[in-house]
């Protein structure tokens, strides 16, 4: 992965919790099979409309609730190349680095829309949305967080610089 994601936005809003992008009641499944579900609860389509590198834009507190990795992971098994949020709950956002999934911080998010293609500029800290023609201030990932990510998270991480 370099510092730049691009890709196609899936719009969600507030409160994005753990529930929602992973339901419980089918954490027994395979990923292959628990993904069908990710997002069902309010997007029945998800599934079938995220394709590789898709980038998920959503409101304020995306993946609150339970600290169950199962979330992140049906995300990153999905393709899924960034997820944009006005902000994170604390455990999700940790989890999905973990995972190799970039967390991007955006004020602007409101901005964005379904359907728009943006561009992210990890390192400038900057979202350029090529649909609009706008450019909108993120928070950057640092360095030695971006490695991680780019190693494809924490244990293939480890796992290389335990070599």
């Amino acid at each position: 992965m370099s510092t730049l994601v691009k890709g196609k936005v899936l719009k969600y809003g507030d409160n994005i919790n753990t529930d929602i992008i992973s339901p419980p009641q089918y954490m027994e499944l395979s990923f292959a099979e628990a993904a069908k579900y990710s997002m069902s609860a309010i997007d029945p389509e998800f599934y079938n409309k995220i394709k590789k590198g898709d980038i998920i834009v959503a409101g304020a507190n995306f993946g609150s609730g339970s600290s169950r990795e199962t979330s992140p992971l049906t995300l990153k098994y999905l393709g899924t190349g960034a997820i944009v949020a006005k902000f994170f709950a604390r455990i999700f956002y940790r989890n999905a680095i973990n995972l190799g999934i970039p967390v991007i911080e955006c004020s602007e998010v409101d901005k964005i829309e379904d359907g728009d293609e943006i561009k992210i500029s990890i390192e400038e800290g900057v979202i350029y949305n090529i649909t609009k023609n706008e450019r909108y201030s993120c928070s950057k990932i640092p360095s030695h967080i971006l490695e991680l990510i780019n190693k494809g998270g924490l244990v293939s991480y480890l796992k290389e610089v335990a070599k």
